[in-house]
């Protein structure tokens, strides 16, 4: 687990992610998450959106073996590599684990996709079948078309009830036995992810990025109990990038009326490359004083080079590059600073530090009693002067 927020560590070269920052809200492999954003030059801010509770003493996972040990379902189908293998060892833990291994030799075994398959076959098991595309849909369209009425389907959950999956083998006739091998639920230190909520709503974060189905019901979960889901859905609705693993896990988020980016091959490696392609379009850039100006969310790109900016200078950045080349008046840029109050010399003090941070003074010019601008080229002029 890294720390709330990482900045990105690059060796001084700027990956397509650099100047953004991007929220983690998983529970498992965030570091690898944070770690791949973090080599793209992305600052990270992880807080996981919920805790993995294993089930090895949970009853109604020892009843769930021992009724499948009793009597044999005819498919049993294993949906994630995590919970296959917690599910062997808790029967082994209560010694069960060769009489629930023989049982699973002799019944038709299907894998969600690779990495179940290689959990399969590492306990000494062999799948039937495995879909290529790793969707439960298809898995369904399988079950279904070979027909299921009458037949008994042990399913391992992958910490909540698969939405559709088991209320459409049953609706053909089938039995099902739910088989839950671990749940989600809240994190036990709520601290982390009201700092991460606070950021998304503040947009202070760029993206946000989910993994599982869970972390997403429970961030807008949280979100409603502090009374900030409809600021929560607005900021993903519109500024900040919700980026979803797969299908599966923007289900809660389509569900509350938010579009997602997904990649095509759902692994962490596709999404933070989709994300490497995304942002950068998100990005303002602008030609000023002869320079190329790129506002990125914590940063700035002058002529490629990276400059932080403090949150305070983003801010009046982001005030004068909405009208750029047009002057922005003291008290419209005060209003854009957070808590600035009504001092008007919190402007220039932002101001200055603003210009220190991007290393060229001449690319916001100061408008003796009427404010600030940014100093487009004459040659953009005509091109932002309408906007």
């Amino acid at each position: 687990m890294y720390e709330e927020q990482q900045r990105p560590d690059d060796g001084g070269r700027h990956g397509p992610l650099a100047g953004f920052t991007v929220g983690v809200t998983a529970a498992r492999r965030a570091d690898e998450l944070g770690a791949l954003l973090q080599r793209r030059g992305a600052a990270v801010l992880h807080a996981p959106a919920l805790r993995i509770v294993p089930l090895a003493d949970d009853g109604e996972l020892l009843a769930a073996t021992k009724e499948i040990i009793d009597q044999a379902p005819d498919v049993v189908v294993a949906t994630t590599a995590i919970g296959f293998r917690g599910w062997i060892e808790a029967a082994d833990g209560w010694g069960f684990g060769e009489q629930l291994l023989e049982r699973l030799r002799n019944v038709e075994l299907l894998a969600r996709g690779p990495k179940v398959k290689g959990a399969v076959r590492a306990a000494g098991l062999t799948e039937e079948w495995s879909p290529s595309s790793e969707s439960m849909a298809e898995v369904l369209d399988r079950l279904l078309e070979e027909g299921v009425d009458g037949r008994r389907i042990a399913v391992q959950l992958h910490g909540e009830p698969l939405p559709g999956f088991v209320e459409s083998l049953r609706a053909a006739g089938a039995e099902v036995l739910p088989v839950p091998v671990y749940r989600w639920m809240p994190p036990e230190d709520l601290g982390p992810v009201d700092r991460l909520l606070d950021a998304v709503v503040s947009r202070s974060v760029d993206a946000l990025t989910f993994t599982s189905a869970p972390a997403a019901a429970s961030l807008i979960s949280r979100a409603e109990d502090r009374g900030l889901r409809d600021d929560l859905l607005a900021a993903l609705g519109h500024d900040v990038v919700p980026a979803c693993v797969g299908p599966v896990t923007a289900l809660p988020l389509q569900a509350a009326g938010v579009d997602t980016i997904q990649p095509e091959r759902f692994r962490l490696g596709p999404l933070v490359q989709l994300l490497c392609r995304e942002l950068p379009t998100r990005a303002r850039a602008l030609p000023v004083a002869g320079h190329r100006v790129e506002i990125r969310g914590h940063a700035v790109l002058v002529d490629g080079d990276l400059k932080p900016v403090p949150p305070a200078g983003m801010s009046l950045l982001r005030a004068l590059s909405r009208r750029p080349g047009w002057v922005v008046a003291r008290s419209e840029l005060l209003r854009a600073l957070p808590g600035a109050g009504r001092d008007e010399h919190a402007v220039e003090t932002a101001m200055a530090r603003l210009r220190t941070a991007l290393g060229s003074p001449k690319l916001i010019q100061t408008v003796v009693k009427r404010g600030y601008r940014l100093a487009l080229d004459p040659a953009a002029d005509t091109k932002y002067g309408d906007e």
